[in-house]
């Protein structure tokens, strides 16, 4: 009797326990209900011609190709014989005036013929773009209404890893469609994405969440669900959201001015690791190395100079490279700003005018030409870079690797055609200047070697036996 006694209290327990996890977790049916009818579906239409329709035209075996295919290879599967088709998508936004603009992604919209927006009462309005930002992946839509339901705009910049958020979309067209769980991260750098600082959460996103926003437990926006890591096409647990700071910014500049402006400082950069941070001597790993330095550039009026590593920027430290776009992006192009910066081994203060970021920068690729051998302690051949390559690659002097034996270059990873233009910190225009400063390299010390490669800069670490 005692033993059963036992049991079942432990079972109570237990149940009590669960009980009172319960009561802890966060109710989200009153927010859902409040905010829902600033939520819209965006669905946009496409006019497109099959150009390939020749060859599959109508045939069974184009009929018998399922749907699920047809969505991910797109308009190389056609439906019809060489007519213009619809191509529709889906996606989701909300208003942010109660006159009708709504906010979305850039890719819901980017390329549609005309859009159109859906409430919750099942109103289903014509929207006009006002204006898109490709770098932010952010649209303004308008809608010809008034006295619109509006949603709350929080501030993303207060949000805490662990928060509770919640997201409502459209994913694969389940219209208002709930979703939570937590921030997991916040200012995540993504490729090809160097001005927007993404909140990452676990909250279940998938195709059509796009441009939905995200709250807290308020019921404040902060942020837009833009992208998803997954490797299957669908939700893995890793999504990623605009914070509502950036969004805010986006679209107060696309209202006022049609356009999107944003800071500049002219530098190629890289993330410094333990062996950098050595040879820089830095404390630990820290900050964005400067890799490049663009000519007339704000930073090449302020002074900065390649192998410098910026430390902080308006009185923000900068503990990671993927940080540093983000704050400069946000200044206004013409205001002045203070970046921190340490210099051989010593910290200064520079100030810098911050210039306005240029549309587009194209790649530049050093020519082979015949090599002249040149041997040395780095097991390496050089010769001195044509005019014709100098101008290409805008450098005013360098070496070009034309030989690779095994050796320290061979381990440190530089390759043939790689263009080095800085040797331990020691400026290298010519071979004359290269094999100088090979002759007084230090021996079984990290040094800081300045390549370039495929146009793009980079410092690597080496060691020389």
């Amino acid at each position: 009797m005692r033993r059963l006694s036992i049991v079942v209290f432990g079972w109570w327990m237990g149940l009590m326990a669960l009980s009172a996890s319960a009561v802890d977790l966060p109710d989200f049916t009153e927010l859902v209900e409040e905010v829902s009818p600033a939520v819209v579906n965006i669905s946009t239409i496409r006019r497109v011609n099959d150009g390939n329709a020749q060859f599959f035209g109508n045939s069974p075996e184009m009929e018998q190709i399922p749907e699920f295919f047809r969505h991910f290879f797109g308009d190389r599967f056609p439906r019809g014989g060489g007519v213009p088709r619809e191509a529709q998508s889906m996606g989701s936004g909300f208003i942010v005036s109660h006159d009708g603009y709504v906010l979305t992604n850039n890719h819901v919209i980017e390329g549609a013929d005309e859009i159109f927006v859906r409430l919750v009462d099942r109103r289903e309005l014509k929207a006009t773009l006002i204006g898109a930002d490709a770098k932010s992946d952010l649209a303004l839509l308008k809608l010809d209404a008034d006295d619109l339901p509006v949603l709350k705009v929080g501030k993303s910049s207060n949000l805490k890893v662990g928060e509770w958020v919640v997201a409502i979309g459209s994913p694969f067209g389940f219209d208002y469609t709930v979703t939570a769980g937590i921030v997991s991260a916040k200012g995540r750098s993504l490729p090809n994405e160097n001005y927007v600082p993404f909140i990452q959460t676990d909250v279940a996103i998938n195709p059509g969440n796009s441009g939905g926003p995200l709250f807290n437990l308020d019921g404040e926006v902060v942020g837009i669900n833009s992208q998803i890591y997954t490797r299957s096409g669908g939700f893995m647990g890793v999504s990623f959201a605009i914070p509502i700071d950036v969004a805010m910014n986006v679209m107060t500049q696309i209202k006022e001015t049609g356009s999107v402006q944003r800071g500049w400082l002219g530098v190629l950069i890289q993330e410094v690791n333990k062996d950098l941070a050595e040879s820089f001597k830095l404390d630990k790993p820290r900050g964005a190395l400067v890799a490049q330095v663009m000519k007339d550039s704000p930073a090449d009026k302020a002074g900065l100079q390649p192998g410098d590593v910026i430390t902080g920027f308006e009185g923000t430290d900068i503990g990671l490279s993927s940080e540093l776009p983000h704050l400069v992006g946000r200044v206004k192009p013409g205001k002045s700003a203070e970046l921190n910066v340490v210099r051989n081994g010593r910290e200064i203060k520079l100030d810098v005018v911050i210039g306005q970021l240029p549309g587009e920068s194209g790649a530049v690729t050093a020519s082979p030409a015949k090599a002249e051998a040149r041997g040395n302690a780095l097991s390496l051949d050089v010769r001195d870079l044509t005019e014709a390559e100098k101008s290409q690659l805008q450098v005013s002097g360098g070496v070009l690797v034309t030989n690779i034996y095994p050796g320290p270059a061979a381990t440190a990873g530089i390759r043939v055609n790689d263009v080095i233009s800085s040797l331990n910190n020691h400026e290298v225009k010519t071979v004359e200047d290269f094999n100088q400063v090979v002759e007084e390299l230090p021996k079984n010390k990290s040094l800081p070697v300045l390549i370039i490669r495929n146009g793009n800069p980079a410092f690597i670490v080496m060691k020389v036996n």
